[in-house]
């Protein structure tokens, strides 16, 4: 386990500096200069190059990517060039609404999509797996926006049962932030608990028609005592893998969301930043997201590994 261990942590750090490099090099040639933009068109030449010596930017990029990178390792993510803030500030103010919001629908989403691919597997070919299958593929074709709209228009404008959009704080306690959060982690779960129900249900099938499953019943469980004992177990192994994707997903994936519900997260932050070519908070958002993606792949490898113990073997 020690060796699996080491390998997959090595392959964490080789992943995280191939992606630094190709966040820091995707950024810097994007088109247009942060110290132009932010005094305008008319500034004088002189006031644009004592402005990006003020920001660093008047040093050659290996210089500028080491540096970035030296501060990323210290955990200084910078300055912001349009708020003039440390960068590590603004991601702790938004990373605590991002952050809730993607655990509230990865639950949500598991809290659906178990149950119901397990219904639907035990169910095959039967009208409860046609219909649980048939909600799971239209979840899967239908943008999460669309639903945030059809969620908005329902539950905010009709019902008025939840806030259109805005955050009201955890200050408010931890009911009021939740009901803030409930309309768009639903949007989020929703999609993702289709495919998690489609996995969970083809991987549960594969295992009912192993010879370990007969063996079961042959010793004399009834077919839902060898489903839940024996089937839903080994079932679960590639389901962890998704649900870590998942929560990679929901947490780095969620600005089109944040921005129609106004939520002031890191999304909306890196969409902020890149319209305001605030590159310092660009990369250091993004690094960051890529960061908690990664680790999330690592933890979700070794918890592969404790649910299946031959991959510890062939490590």
């Amino acid at each position: 386990m020690l060796r699996y261990t080491l390998k997959r942590f090595l392959s964490l750090l080789i992943s995280l500096a191939i992606a630094s490099l190709v966040i820091f090099a995707v950024v810097e040639v994007a088109p247009g200069d942060p110290a132009s933009f932010m005094l305008g068109i008319n500034a004088q030449p002189d006031t644009i190059a004592a402005l990006r010596s003020e920001l660093g930017l008047d040093v050659s990029r290996p210089e500028r990517y080491l540096n970035w990178v030296g501060g990323l390792l210290q955990g200084d993510f910078g300055t912001s060039y349009t708020y003039r803030t440390p960068v590590s500030d603004m991601i702790a103010d938004r990373l605590w609404v991002s952050l809730p919001l993607a655990l509230y629908a990865l639950t949500l989403s598991t809290l659906i999509a178990l149950p119901a691919g397990i219904y639907a597997a035990a169910r095959r070919g039967r009208a409860g797996d046609v219909v649980t299958m048939g909600a799971t593929q239209l979840g899967v074709a239908v943008p999460n926006f669309w639903f945030a709209m059809i969620l908005v228009l329902i539950f905010a404008i009709n019902l008025r049962w939840f806030a259109a959009g805005g955050f009201v704080g955890w200050d408010q306690g931890l009911i009021a932030g939740l009901h803030s959060l409930t309309l768009p982690a639903i949007a989020l779960a929703l999609p993702q608990a289709s495919i998690l129900a489609r996995v969970m249900r083809s991987s549960l099938l594969d295992i009912l028609g192993e010879d370990f499953m007969r063996t079961a019943r042959a010793k004399g469980l009834t077919r839902r005592q060898a489903l839940w004992r024996h089937g839903v177990r080994n079932a679960l192994i590639p389901v962890l893998t998704i649900i870590g994707l998942q929560f990679s997903f929901l947490l780095a994936g969620s600005i089109i969301i944040e921005q129609v519900f106004y939520l002031p997260g890191l999304g909306r932050l890196v969409f902020q930043a890149i319209s305001s070519r605030d590159l310092i908070v660009v990369e250091s958002v993004v690094m960051l997201l890529v960061f908690a993606v990664i680790v999330v792949n690592f933890a979700v490898d070794l918890a592969y590994a404790l649910v299946d113990p031959r991959l510890r073997v062939r490590s």
